[in-house]
């Protein structure tokens, strides 16, 4: 059975009481956590883990933008700010008597104190505890001044025990490294006699919310061209695990550059754009935007069916982002440039992931400096069609390329143009 479908067994209904055991974790905050597991090893249905926004924390701002921010002065008024003398730690600003005290949040070993006495996994149970009682700070956190704009979002690892996400430790193998991932090392792994993908998470704290974020994310997407999310493991040693399943040939574009023309054939090109472009119309119906697609994020299974990954970068449609940090040969002009990101941005992206199919591999806008990409693509350039391409692939490929994002097609169409040639190619 394919992984994606082992959270339906017994009907989608939850495991009945006599098949269950308890078992006691640690969190990354090191507080025992109590899990039922199954003791005949079936994966029980599993809840959706949901994001918790961050009004009040406005990121990179200064001790005097800040004390701007909280005029009028009213007790209890409060914000969160990233500390400028402490880089990785924070800084809790409240008024109280006309003027606003600074409190540095210090992290360490992914928990998160004002005192050294109470410990906090994230920020949001930091503020909740002090909107609870004052606990030697000047006063109460009573009323949050809300950041303008994008707000940013935090992850209770209690959610994913709540929602049926947490892998006892003890079902886990680890073997050898197979990659490198965003957050860090990937290995191979073995879970209940089955061989799994195993991220672990780099030990910091801005890591640690990307992490379960990616997690959060995964855990409301289910279809047959993603790479399925099995669970996490809250380990002893302060270390989150991302359990996903096994891709046992590797990325899309390592494929295509190992076997090149001689062993993938037409048949394999269509099937892994149809593949794909099916994973990516489930994330548009979703209103989920990649915003990192490329053929390295394409994984093909031990039966050569693609299904795409890595959800390091994936959010909810029309979200603004740092635009320093993105694949350029791969990214839509207007995502570049604003930073804003959509489903037709996703699908600039898949026609690039396209001419990288079909030119088994290579790297994109080969003979065009990559510093130059931008300057041509915003002028009109449109890379030609790969030696031996379909002409209609090409035709789909230029009208992913379209400078207006509104004309470009959407994943729908194109999937049931994929497959419409996908039935013609011998």
């Amino acid at each position: 059975m394919d992984s994606c479908h082992n959270t339906y067994e017994n009907g989608g209904w939850p495991l009945p009481t006599s098949a269950l055991s308890t078992t006691c974790i640690m969190s990354p905050t090191g507080k025992e956590i109590m899990i039922t597991g199954d003791k005949n090893n079936s994966l029980q249905r599993k809840a959706q883990v949901k994001l918790n926004t961050m009004p009040w924390f406005h990121g990179k701002i200064s001790r005097e933008q800040a004390e701007l921010l909280l005029s009028p002065k009213e007790d209890g008024l409060f914000l969160v700010r990233e500390s400028t003398n402490y880089p990785g730690d924070y800084t809790l600003c409240v008024c109280y008597q006309g003027k606003v005290e600074h409190y540095r949040v210090k992290y360490k070993d992914n928990q998160l104190t004002i005192d050294d006495e109470e410990i906090f996994e994230n920020l949001s149970q930091l503020v909740e505890h002090y909107q609870n009682d004052a606990d030697g700070l000047c006063t109460q956190l009573t009323k949050c001044l809300p950041k303008q704009g994008k707000q940013d979002f935090c992850v209770d690892t209690k959610a994913f025990v709540d929602a049926g996400w947490v892998i006892q430790e003890s079902e886990l193998q680890l073997d050898e490294c197979i990659g490198k991932g965003e957050f860090g090392d990937v290995l191979l792994g073995t879970l209940r006699n089955e061989k799994v993908a195993v991220k672990i998470l780099k030990n910091s704290s801005e890591a640690a919310q990307k992490f379960l974020a990616e997690a959060s994310l995964m855990t409301s997407l289910r279809h047959e061209n993603l790479v399925q999310l099995l669970g996490l493991v809250f380990d002893r040693k302060h270390c989150i695990l991302l359990i996903t399943e096994y891709m046992s040939k590797g990325s899309l574009v390592d494929y295509l550059r190992s076997r090149g023309r001689l062993h993938v054939t037409k048949k394999d090109q269509i099937n892994f754009a149809a593949d794909t472009s099916s994973g990516m119309e489930y994330l548009e119906s979703r209103k989920v935007v990649h915003r990192d697609l490329a053929a390295r994020n394409v994984l093909i299974s031990e039966e050569g069916v693609a299904k795409v990954a890595d959800f390091g970068l994936a959010r909810e449609e029309n979200y603004n982002v740092d635009c320093t940090k993105l694949p350029i040969k791969w990214t839509a002009p207007e995502a570049l440039r604003l930073g804003i990101f959509s489903n037709k941005s996703d699908m600039w992206s898949f026609g690039v992931l396209l001419w990288e199919i079909y030119s088994f591999g290579r790297v994109p806008y080969p003979r065009i400096p990559q510093a130059d990409v931008v300057k041509h693509v915003e002028k009109g350039y449109k890379m030609e069609a790969p030696d031996g391409c379909p002409p209609e692939i090409y035709e789909i490929m230029q009208q992913t390329w379209n400078l207006v994002p509104e004309k470009r097609p959407a994943f729908k169409d194109v999937k049931t143009e994929l497959i419409r040639i996908k039935l013609l190619t011998c």
